[in-house]
């Protein structure tokens, strides 16, 4: 994509950008709660666009001046510093460029939202439990460093700890989580001796990890009478109201057979909107799936949330090492990743994604 058409592009998108301002102020508009969400995130997804297109625009007017100078100035000094400048500006126009031509490729719908995270120990009995709930740890301390909040929504402890199932939302008011936590879903390998193991023999154990978007407010439309509610008493964490009040929710969508319950809060309210969000979720995901089924065979950054046999990373305790799989990237910290630094492999993965993104786009 030459520099002319870039620049063309992102000029052109000037003239949506500034209506979408216009109509984000229309009180009519406002008053639509629904149309004002989407013309919102449309004017967000431009907002890098343009504003990098406007920076990308004075470099390139600030080097046809520096050109301009050098042919047609006479003074040396002069000449000489639109020499430096020329020297100066044009190694980042490359970059930049890049970086344009990646904003302009559109960018996978639901990046931008809050995440729900779905753990289950695979394969491996107690052992992939427990492995199930060192995964949920690693993900709690990763949220940690990035300020984000963890929500659980349902758990299912295993008899020796960790979890058969874990059910958790990931949110955040400053960035999209999805967008991040997306390379995640797969699953988890771990070779290491388990701590019900007497012989001291290494094995292997597994669990699946699946990553949704979570659906809004007016991103799945439901019918009340779709869904049934059934209250029951708590188990597990919630104090002194645990067994006494029915307080935990239970929620089946009577047309899809999908159910989905909350018993981690004391208030029953709570639950069930703890509750709605997961149904809308699952309900939103059964569309995403489609989307994501379509990319897998292309990117092999992602796994379609379908597709639970798919090994994606394997932790090596033995040798204190991790690899990713899809793009054979490998760390010998095995400790210090279990503990929540795990950026370097997401943003491996985000560099190799958006390289097919851009081999995508060229196709």
């Amino acid at each position: 994509m030459a520099e002319n058409t870039i620049l063309e592009k992102v000029l052109s998108l000037q003239d949506k950008y500034k209506s979408l301002q216009e109509q984000l102020s229309d009180p009519e508009v406002m008053s639509d709660m629904k149309r004002y969400v989407q013309l919102n995130k449309d004017y967000k997804e431009l907002q890098p666009i343009i504003t990098k297109g406007l920076e990308y625009k004075k470099l390139l007017d600030e080097l046809a001046t520096a050109k301009d100078i050098l042919v047609n100035e006479k003074d040396d000094d002069l000449k000489e510093m639109a020499r430096a400048e020329m020297a100066e500006i044009e190694p980042k126009i490359p970059g930049m460029e890049q970086e344009i031509k990646l904003l302009l490729i559109p960018a996978d719908p639901d990046d931008g939202k809050n995440a729900m995270v779905e753990i289950r120990g695979g394969t491996g009995g107690d052992e992939a439990a427990i492995f199930a709930g060192d995964l949920f740890r690693m993900y709690s301390k990763y949220a940690e460093r990035r300020g984000w909040k963890v929500e659980i929504t349902e758990q299912s402890p295993g008899t020796s700890g960790g979890f058969k199932q874990v059910v958790f939302k990931l949110s955040s008011n400053t960035e999209g989580v999805y967008g991040i936590m997306k390379y995640e879903s797969g699953v988890h390998r771990v070779q290491r001796v388990p701590q019900t193991e007497t012989q001291g023999r290494i094995q292997t154990s597994a669990a699946s990890v699946a990553v949704f978007p979570e659906a809004g407010e007016f991103d799945i439309e439901l019918n009340p009478a779709d869904i049934r509610k059934d209250l029951f008493c708590a188990s597990g964490p919630g104090g002194q109201g645990v067994n006494t009040t029915y307080s935990a929710v239970r929620l089946t969508h009577i047309p899809s057979g999908i159910v989905v319950q909350c018993q981690e809060e004391r208030s029953q309210l709570k639950n069930l909107d703890r509750a709605m969000e997961e149904l809308r979720t699952r309900l939103y995901n059964m569309e995403h799936q489609k989307y994501l089924d379509g990319i897998a065979a292309k990117r092999k950054t992602m796994v379609s949330t379908g597709d639970r046999s798919a090994k994606i990373r394997t932790y090596n305790y033995p040798q204190g090492r991790v690899t990713d799989h899809r793009i054979g990237w490998s760390m010998y910290n095995l400790p210090v990743f279990m503990d929540g630094d795990i950026q370097e492999c997401i943003d491996q993965l985000t560099i190799a994604e958006n390289a097919e993104r851009l081999k995508e786009a060229g196709e």
